[in-house]
């Protein structure tokens, strides 16, 4: 048996964006752009955006989701490793080490109420990146923690996003 799932407009009211904000700050836009644009020089591609799908599940940000998911899969990013990185940890053989160092440290970064960046996850992260490419690592994660905060915050809709969209 299939089961399909329309996408309709009745889901509309409960999405709809509260502020256009990038409409309205500009200049704060564009300084989060460039931001985002100079935080992952020289990282792996596939490995930034595995960083901005797994921040965006734990923020909860359902827009940066949808345009992550995408621009993984246009940068060669499998299905099965997407789903699977809401459970990487049991499913940790679909990552490399080095994946799976930037992915804790994504988690660390992220919820930092659950008690700072542990030493361990910091420094297994330390043993996976040159010192400049962890720089640019910890630049990427927290530019997407703070685009899911406008996000979420704003309200912005999910399901429209295409490859390259804002390039």
């Amino acid at each position: 048996m299939t089961t399909t799932h329309e996408h309709t407009d009745a889901y509309a009211p409960e999405h709809t964006p509260r502020l256009g904000w990038a409409e309205h700050a500009p200049d704060v836009y564009k300084a989060m752009s460039g931001l985002e644009i100079a935080s992952k020089k020289g990282l792996d591609p596939v490995l930034v955006e595995l960083v901005k799908i797994r921040a965006s599940q734990l923020n909860h940000c359902a827009f940066c989701l949808d345009m992550h998911t995408k621009d993984a899969l246009a940068a060669g990013e499998t299905i099965e490793r997407i789903v699977q990185l809401s459970a990487w940890e049991e499913s940790r053989h679909f990552y490399t080490e080095k994946e799976a160092a930037a992915i804790a440290l994504t988690e660390a970064v992220t919820v930092l109420t659950d008690g700072f960046v542990p030493d361990e996850v910091f420094d297994n992260a330390a043993e996976h990146f040159e010192e400049k490419e962890l720089a640019r690592l910890i630049a990427a994660i927290v530019t997407i923690n703070a685009w899911n905060r406008f996000a979420v915050t704003t309200r912005m809709v999910p399901g429209h996003y295409k490859p390259g969209m804002f390039t």
